[in-house]
């Protein structure tokens, strides 16, 4: 395992100043092999769901034979509640070390998720630009959002153009709220430049992030962000983890007290989604979002 105290933090003024911060090489090859293997295993479990399924944090969003001809599993979430490795990873070594400098030795978890991009599932394999901010519903729980949240995302394939990496527009967390893709799912579609031109982005700006198995992309809830669909014949498995600062959050499950890692306890705590605290699952969802107006 590299050393993560010898992780180079130059990333911290690039955050703060550009709204993003890309470090390669966090995970090394060896730790990135075993991570794909517990990848394809987790998402070999999503497809023994007809639907996409709920169980209180976790979830597994599926696309099924009826849109696709195929099932696919889209995202997973949570999967530290039934994978160790993944249970490990999100309270590393090397976490902290990216994420002290930025958040402090007490941070909490918000959000955990694997994203894959099924080479069959093109239709809907891209991300409308967004900010992620929009997903915080309840944002009195939260204190000081802007500089006391930050998004995590671990390469566990190679992220390319080809395959629908992380794009992002630098600096754009400068602009406040813009309310791009608020009209519907962010997973059906895509941004148009018009849509851009309007909320007073330049198309050009966009910047593609490319990631090596390991390396390590981070950005804030107001940096615009999203990603085209899989045109490739390879998926591309995405793992994003949410932090916050301890003390400015009333959620989210302990990563790590007093720069020391915390495992996760004996009962889920609901992070996000506030339904689940009237229903918490388990429970199937037949909500067919990724269909077309017409249908298709």
């Amino acid at each position: 395992m590299q050393n993560p105290e010898a992780t180079r933090l130059d990333h911290v003024q690039h955050y703060w100043d550009h709204g993003y911060a890309v470090i390669r090489g966090l995970f090394s090859p060896d730790e990135m092999q075993a991570v794909q293997a517990e990848s394809r295993r987790i998402y070999a479990e999503g497809l023994k769901h007809h639907a996409t399924y709920r169980d209180r944090n976790v979830l597994f969003e599926i696309l099924p034979e009826s849109f696709a001809g195929q099932r696919y599993v889209l995202q997973a979430h949570w999967v530290a509640w039934f994978s160790p490795l993944f249970e490990k990873i999100r309270r590393d070594p090397h976490v902290l070390a990216v994420m002290a400098p930025l958040l402090g030795q007490d941070i909490k978890q918000v959000a955990q998720q694997i994203h894959w991009k099924p080479p069959g599932a093109t239709r809907r394999t891209g991300y409308r630009f967004h900010q992620d901010l929009r997903f915080r519903e309840r944002q009195d729980v939260y204190r000081d959002l802007m500089t006391s949240y930050i998004n995590t995302g671990l390469a566990i394939d190679p992220a390319t153009t080809a395959n629908g990496c992380l794009r992002i527009f630098p600096n754009s967390h400068q602009r406040g709220y813009l309310g791009l893709s608020d009209d519907g799912p962010i997973m059906k579609g895509s941004t148009q430049d018009h849509e851009l031109i309007a909320a007073g982005l330049d198309p050009q700006q966009a910047i593609d992030i490319e990631l090596a198995p390991g390396d390590l992309a981070l950005w804030g809830l107001l940096t615009v962000h999203g990603s085209n669909a899989n045109t490739s014949a390879k998926d591309r498995a995405f793992a994003i983890q949410s932090y916050v600062r301890a003390s400015t959050s009333d959620r989210g499950e302990w990563a790590f007290r007093d720069g020391k890692s915390v495992q996760l306890g004996d009962e889920p705590k609901i992070c996000k989604y506030e339904q689940l605290h009237e229903k918490p699952g388990p429970f199937y969802s037949e909500d067919r979002w990724f269909e077309s107006e017409d249908g298709r």
